[in-house]
Order: structure tokens, then sequence, then C-alpha cells
């Protein structure tokens, strides 16, 4: 392939700077929407689906957070476990959840965490279960945009241990491992379930490797929570990931798992 002709998803100057920065983004909201000045919750979390933030919103666990400034998302308060947690709904698959967490690293969070819904490639995995991501496959575009060419790109996050140890406190199943991050829920085909279970995969999500990407090129620290609810090959119930309740476990596993790394430092 010439370089004339070379895909344009690989051809990024990844030494030089952006000239549009979320530094600039967040200053102009400041002023068009006369937000004030304050720095977000040290740990912040994207939720993929959005019904754990409404309901915590609902019940007045999550408070609105005024000084977020994002033309695109609002942002809910709350503590948990000790420690002040940030939370923002919908934020779905790569190009949008790294928008944000681009904004959030900006903004002055230390720890940005996906909680993603997820569909099963292991056909060992029990259902519904959590993933806690090492690594990720980049079928997707926004990784690229941050890191060069290669399948694969891991999670550096200190977080990673930290996480498994306190989301298996909560009953839930849990596993660590690699998942296949997608751009294209509706072109996963047979072959490719297939494929990226034998080399590995747990599950697939929209998230994970943009996410990882973003923290290893701006040096944040990035991890990703799958809820693995789903599967083409499962019989029984899809898509039960338990109550809110629940959920707000899951939430209040991750605060504890950065709470001990605060307690660290």
């Amino acid at each position: 392939m010439t370089e004339d002709s070379a895909l344009p998803i690989l051809g990024h100057a990844l030494d030089q700077p952006s000239a549009f920065t979320p530094e600039n983004l967040i200053d102009d909201v400041r002023r068009s929407r006369q937000i004030p000045a304050g720095t977000v919750p040290p740990v912040c979390i994207l939720e993929f689906d959005g019904d754990i933030t409404d309901w915590l919103v609902r019940d007045g666990i999550a408070k609105p957070f005024a000084p977020w400034a994002c033309f695109h998302t609002s942002m809910f308060a709350m503590e948990l476990e000790g420690v002040k947690c940030g939370i923002i709904a919908r934020t779905i698959g790569g190009p949008y959840a790294v928008l944000i967490a681009e904004q959030l690293r900006a903004a002055g969070a230390k720890h940005i965490v996906g909680l993603t819904s997820a569909g099963r490639v292991s056909p060992d995995l029990p259902l519904p279960c959590l993933v806690v991501a090492t690594s990720a496959i980049r079928d997707e575009g926004t990784s690229y945009h941050y890191l060069p060419p290669e399948q694969e790109v891991a999670c550096e996050s200190p977080l990673v241990p930290l996480l498994e140890r306190e989301l298996i406190a909560t009953g839930w199943a849990v596993r660590s491992g690699k998942v296949w991050t997608t751009d294209a829920p509706y072109r996963e085909t047979k072959t490719q379930l297939s494929k990226w279970a034998r080399e590995g995969a747990l599950a697939v999500e929209m998230q994970a490797a943009s996410l990882f990407a973003f923290g290893i090129a701006r040096q944040a620290s990035v991890a990703s929570v799958a809820m693995v609810s789903n599967a083409v090959d499962h019989a029984g119930a899809q898509f039960d990931t338990g109550s809110q309740e629940d959920g707000l476990q899951v939430l209040k596993a991750i605060a504890r798992a950065a709470g001990s790394l605060f307690a660290a430092t």
C-alpha cells in the first residue's frame, strides 16, 4: 500500500499536539453557560446504559454537579465509601467515552472508570457476571488516534487488581481478562465471535480499547468494568444485570478500589 493510498484511520501524526483541546472547550462552555469554576470528583464513572444514574438521581443519592463544564453531558456527584465520585450517563461507544474522558482529565479527575454493558464471547463465562478488562482488542477507530497500530492495548491503571478484589466482595461472579472492543455491535459475526474466543477474549463491548489507548497516551488512570449479561448462545434470560441496588454495590466497590489507592499515597 502506497503512502497516498494508506487508510486514513492509520495515518495520524501521533507525535504532534492537537489543534483543538479539551481545555479550550471547557473554557468556552464556562463562558457561554456561566458555569462556576471547580474541580471534578477524583473518581469519575462513565455509565454506558444510564439506568443506574437515573435511579441514583431519583433517590437523591447523586446530586447535580454544577461545575462540570461540558456541552454534551451532565455530571452527578455522590459520596460512596468515603470517596467523592462523579457519574456521567450514556457515554456510549469509544469516541464519545474518550471525548468525555479527555474533558474529565483536563478538569482534574484522578481515576476514570468505564462501567459498560457487554456480551459474552468466552463460552465458559457465567451470565450475568462482571469482567475487569486487563486488555482490549482494537476493533474500533479511536485508539489509532492515540497509539500506533497494534492488535491489542493493555490497561495500565493501578486500579485493575483492586477492582477485582473489591468486586468479588459484592457477591458477583468476577473475571479479569481481555475484551473485544467493536464500533459495530450489529456486525458481530459468528466467525468473529469464534475467532476472538479462541484468542482469549471474555466479552465484547464498545469502549475499553479506546479508553485504554487514551489513558496510555495521556498518562491517565483509566479502567473498565463490563457487566456481561447476554450471549448469542444463551437460552436463558438476556440483559439481566440485577437490581439498581446491585448496581450501587458495584459502584461502591469501584469507590473502595480507588480509596485504597488514595490511602496508599
